[in-house]
């Protein structure tokens, strides 16, 4: 067989099958994987019903199925990283969660409870555990941590630290009338984390930006508005949850 011949014969399509295969199965990327796969089992499908005089209907069949469901599951990732994913009652925060997919935005919402309080409500107790994860989107809150007061600005998590260890909250806090809030209840949470390893890795990523702004608060007290008397406050102050 001559090189002409060989580059035009069907067995060049199995090779061509094979690096794409191989190439998608070095490739990081969920999305360009899935694409180098669906394209390599379409290239055999192609093989199949040009090897023989007869198309191998069995081997084609069975790489339809696999194609399917590849595509299948394309089109589930790209669902989840689409905007269109987030709902329309949230819209308005969504940037408040960067490291959150949509879908994993999505379903985080789904968990949750907003809305805005009349009156100051007290939602963690130093020293008890508490049982539910706050997210407070808008207005003020009171936090006292020993002997020392003061008010945080909103875009904060309050009970992430109880949510993640387990411990009992550090610092009591007060809604402040006119706060806007989301709130989960722990449980529904981890239920959630133990069915989706993805869901666990996205919200704990969301829950790790928001200590770092914390810490870059307590570096930079002017961010924090005092409310006297005020000790002198330190990083450990705002990890009050």
């Amino acid at each position: 067989m001559t090189v002409n011949e060989w580059m035009y014969s069907p067995g060049i399509l199995v090779y061509l099958a094979g690096a794409l295969y191989v190439a998608g199965l070095v490739t990081i990327n969920q999305i360009v994987l899935r694409l180098l796969i669906l394209t390599g089992t379409s290239v055999y499908i192609l093989y199949y019903a040009t090897v023989a005089a007869t198309p191998l209907w069995e081997a084609i069949y069975v790489s339809v199925m696999i194609g399917t469901a590849n595509l299948i599951g394309l089109s589930s990732l790209l669902a989840r990283r689409s905007r269109l994913a987030v709902p329309r009652a949230h819209a308005d925060i969504y940037r408040d969660f960067p490291p959150l997919p949509p879908g994993d935005f999505r379903s985080l919402m789904k968990l949750a409870n907003r809305y805005k309080v009349d009156d100051e409500r007290q939602v963690t107790t130093e020293g008890t555990a508490g049982s539910r994860l706050y997210y407070v989107i808008s207005g003020a809150t009171r936090v006292q941590k020993g002997d020392n007061e003061f008010i945080m600005p909103p875009q904060f998590f309050l009970g992430e630290i109880a949510f993640l260890i387990g411990q009992p909250s550090s610092a009591s806090t007060w809604l402040e009338p006119g706060a806007e809030v989301l709130e989960w209840r722990f449980e529904d949470l981890r239920q959630k984390c133990k069915r989706s390893s993805r869901f666990r890795l996205a919200l704990e990523a969301a829950i790790s930006v928001d200590l770092a702004r914390k810490v870059a608060r307590a570096i930079g007290p002017n961010s924090v508005r005092p409310r006297p008397p005020v000790k002198s406050m330190v990083a450990d102050e705002l990890m009050f949850s």
